[in-house]
């Protein structure tokens, strides 16, 4: 069973618009046992809506280092009535000078890396229970 810890929401100014972005952190279980970060942002009032998210998966014990983990960089967005998870190149995320959710992986390793579907199974769980996301894309 996951269970996700919410961080309060971080806001900013957007760069191109002025609009208000947001930025959110959050720590998810397994069974009570660490298992992944993950970080994720948006800006409200944008012409295409979607969110960028990056999440790490790997060893997160206390003598664990980022070498232990791996990052997957990836973006969400409504087409019709459904979500569409999209795996993007690290040089595509805000994160990708980021080390501490480990070595983030380009869109074909990720596509094929053992853990991948982990990724997809957080996101379901993102868009349906992240209540700063739900009401983003409300």
């Amino acid at each position: 069973m996951l269970r996700i810890e919410y961080e309060t929401p971080v806001e900013s100014l957007c760069d191109c618009c002025k609009n208000t972005s947001v930025k959110l952190t959050r720590f998810v279980y397994r069974d009570e046992i660490a298992f992944a970060i993950y970080y994720a942002n948006f800006t409200i009032g944008h012409d295409k809506k979607y969110l960028s998210g990056i999440v790490g998966l790997g060893n997160w014990g206390d003598a664990a280092s980022p070498e232990d983990r791996v990052a997957f960089a990836f973006r969400i967005w409504i087409e019709g009535d459904n979500f569409q998870v999209g795996l993007v190149d690290a040089t595509e995320s805000p994160w990708k000078n980021s080390s501490l959710l480990g070595r983030i992986l380009d869109r074909k390793e990720a596509l094929t890396h053992e853990w991948v579907g982990e990724v997809f199974h957080l996101t379901d769980h993102m868009v349906t229970e992240d209540q700063e996301i739900v009401k983003y894309f409300g």
